[in-house]
């Protein structure tokens, strides 16, 4: 009985350990200048800063707009949109990551709680 115990134990402590690295994973883009990303179109008035893969919507319920890096540094890319009078930052590192597995490529992150482009909850990372 003792050993069944420990083996369920070790197994458990294993999934947590797989899932805390998956979300740690989940929650950090690793984008370039030149990448294209979609962005939260709210203005730098927005902290949901949501990005995506996948065109959708922000966290705070409007659309994202395709937006190309123009540069990254410091944990942050600038980006520029369409209809953007200037550059905006958004952190590359989510506190929230979408939560839809290892299979799903929206890579979505974001500063607030909420659904991701392909309409999972997010979960928290950080």
């Amino acid at each position: 009985m003792k050993k069944v115990l420990s083996l369920l134990s070790l197994v458990a402590f294993s999934l947590m350990i797989g899932n805390a690295v998956w979300a740690a994973d989940k929650s950090k883009l690793d984008l370039k200048a030149g990448n294209e990303i979609f962005a939260c179109n709210c203005g730098d008035e927005c902290a949901c800063k949501s990005m995506s893969r996948n065109a959708g919507k922000c966290t705070c319920g409007k659309d994202m707009v395709k937006a190309k890096v123009i540069s990254v540094k410091a944990g942050q890319a600038s980006l520029k949109a369409a209809g953007w009078d200037k550059e905006r930052l958004f952190f590359l590192k989510g506190k929230y990551a979408c939560a839809c597995g290892p299979d799903c490529k929206c890579d979505t992150i974001s500063q607030n709680p909420g659904k991701c482009t392909c309409e999972k909850e997010m979960k928290k990372v950080s």
